[in-house]
């Protein structure tokens, strides 16, 4: 309803507002009388192009989850704290209320969304959508070949691009061996849908959810665990040395706080030693077939965090941290065309 409103103040802002549309042809633009020939069932994202954009702390949106969907941010992340068997949603403990839970905010709303890019038509009898590709799309990423195997039968959460996975990263704030199995379980409506990607401990299989388990996550859980629909975020730097027994199958996309590896960032470009060593870890990850994702990227001045998501973006990092998800997205006038 929220995008049908949209939709509907949008096309009468513009078609009013022409004086070579008649009011006629603009109530009919607009749809005033909703007539069913103007609207389809998978309809709810259509005409947006999902983007390598992880929505940083996207549980401070107005509207977790949707906000992201809604400008084609292909990652979003959750962080979660277990109390009184609960995870609850929130940046601090004091930000926590009892109806912000990872249910309400994010198993709930992707599950609705995924049914309703999947609903029940007498049109499909058998699931349709099914190709094989090293890897789910990312916008302009350039992942080294590798076997991993995609078989969605399902449509994703993007009507443009219904093979594009989402990305939940689920952010333990809590003890990791306590939280970890209470978020397991909460991915029981996904799995039971069969929406959640998987591994076979030979491959992936992607389906339109892929769970990456960060923050106090503990290796121990994931790792070992041959056959499981979730994954681990693992670090960056070490990739090569302390973890570098971490394959693609454990971590499909890796991550590292930009700030720690890199310092601060004068201009709008890295320097000669920083960009050397940006493309080192690059070259290092994609080696193994892993993605990377740096985030506490500088968000002032403007001109230099522009200037660090173009640099980051044709490096061939493949998601781009952002907290402004218009300007990441291209729709502000803060984004500068980056």
């Amino acid at each position: 309803m929220f995008f049908l409103l949209v939709i509907i103040t949008f096309a009468i802002t513009v078609f009013a507002a022409s004086p070579d549309v008649s009011s006629t042809l603009s109530n009919i633009l607009a749809n005033t009388n909703n007539s069913s020939r103007y609207t389809y069932p998978t309809d709810l994202t259509r005409g947006i192009v999902p983007k390598g954009l992880h929505s940083h702390n996207d549980y401070w949106r107005d509207i977790p989850f949707y906000s992201a969907l809604s400008v084609g941010a292909v990652s979003v992340e959750a962080d979660v704290w277990l109390y009184n068997s609960t995870l609850y949603i929130g940046h601090e403990p004091s930000a926590l209320t009892t109806a912000r839970t990872f249910e309400s905010l994010y198993i709930n709303p992707i599950l609705d969304t995924l049914q309703r890019q999947n609903p029940s038509s007498p049109f499909v009898t058998t699931p349709t959508k099914k190709y094989a590709s090293p890897r789910p799309p990312l916008p302009q990423s350039q992942y080294s070949t590798n076997t991993d195997t995609l078989f969605t039968p399902y449509s994703g959460v993007f009507d443009t691009a219904s093979t594009q996975t989402l990305y939940l990263w689920v952010d333990v704030k809590t003890s990791g061996s306590t939280t970890w199995p209470y978020v397991v379980r909460a991915l029981e409506p996904l799995r039971r849908g069969g929406w959640l990607s998987s591994t076979n401990g030979s491959g992936i299989t992607y389906n339109p959810v892929t769970v990456i388990g960060t923050g106090n996550t503990p290796l121990n859980l994931v790792q070992p665990i041959t056959s499981r629909d979730y994954f681990y975020d693992g670090p960056i730097p070490t990739l090569n040395s302390t973890f570098g027994n971490i394959t693609s199958l454990v971590s499909p996309i890796c991550s590292t706080s930009f700030s720690v590896n890199f310092g601060s960032v004068n201009g709008t470009s890295l320097n000669s030693t920083q960009l050397a060593l940006l493309r080192d870890q690059v070259r290092v990850a994609k080696g193994k077939g892993i993605g990377t994702r740096y985030w506490d990227l500088p968000a002032w001045p403007v001109s230099t965090r522009n200037g660090v998501w173009r640099q980051l973006k044709s490096e061939g990092v493949d998601l781009i941290n952002v907290d402004d998800l218009e300007a990441g997205a291209g729709f502000s006038d803060m984004a500068d065309y980056w």
